[in-house]
């Protein structure tokens, strides 16, 4: 199956790097991560174009692909939200999961720069448990707060950069990780996002926009990358920040999930 969105295409590129597995099924694609199977989204289908009066069928499908699960994650290979039957797919007791996706070729200043942090990769033990533990502090309280999933992310974040797949950045105020993310990339000019984070006591002081700019100056700069990617809510604020530092909307990711019980 061909993959039109350039959303699920960036999302399979990194679940390849990491060493998902992948399974072509003609108008559907299966996509395993066998070290982590609680990871909802390294786990699930991508549909082609699916036609109206299947979401029972792909329900269904989830179930027998993978029987052990205690989720589903169908993503739905379109475009534009208007593409696909939301309804039925509602009533089937899944969950709509609508994304903006943004690209940038190139990066402004943002408007209110974080000058309290200074910015730099990761590097170490020391770092990538700070990571670690900043990850635990920003997804307290959220679904897939599990830390066995956390500590899985982690390392195959970590595995990702030390192979030379792109860079995971901190702003760091002294010794102390505020805020973080990475930029992952398979060397063909297209370079993805990955967890924009940042400490609730270092929120509104300008760090996220300064790292994200930092971050895609360095995949512009140094890792040769054409086209930034960067996938976000269309209703949180975040996606503001993105577009003021040079992203623009360029699709609609959608997908529908079951969280476990």
């Amino acid at each position: 199956m061909d993959v039109r969105s350039l959303g699920y295409r960036t999302d399979l590129m990194i679940r390849t790097l990491e060493g998902s597995q992948i399974e072509d099924r003609g108008d559907y694609l299966v996509i395993r991560s066998p070290r982590n199977p609680g990871y909802w989204w390294g786990n699930f289908l991508l549909l082609g174009h699916p036609e109206p009066g299947q979401a029972a069928r792909w329900v269904a499908t989830f179930a027998a692909e993978f029987p052990a699960a205690r989720h589903v994650a169908l993503g739905i290979d379109v475009i534009e939200i208007g593409d696909v039957h939301i309804g039925e797919y509602v009533a089937a007791g899944l969950q709509p999961q609508r994304f903006t996706v943004l690209t940038a070729q190139e990066l402004a200043e943002p408007p209110h720069p974080g000058r309290s942090a200074a910015y730099r990769e990761l590097s170490g033990d020391d770092d990538w448990r700070r990571a670690e533990e900043l990850r635990a502090i920003t997804n307290a309280g959220e679904p897939g707060a599990d830390p066995d999933f956390l500590r899985a992310r982690s390392a195959a974040e970590r595995a990702l950069t030390e192979a030379g797949h792109g860079s995971w950045f901190g702003a760091f105020a002294g010794d102390e990780l505020v805020a973080q993310l990475g930029l992952i990339t398979d060397g063909s000019g297209i370079a993805r996002y990955q967890n924009v984070e940042t400490h609730p006591a270092w929120r509104r002081r300008g760090l996220a926009g300064s790292l994200v700019v930092a971050a895609g100056r360095h995949g512009l700069d140094v890792l040769g990358v054409t086209t930034l990617v960067i996938v976000a809510d269309p209703l949180a604020d975040a996606i503001k920040l993105y577009r003021s530092v040079g992203f623009a909307d360029a699709e609609t990711q959608v997908g529908f999930e079951r969280q476990p019980d």
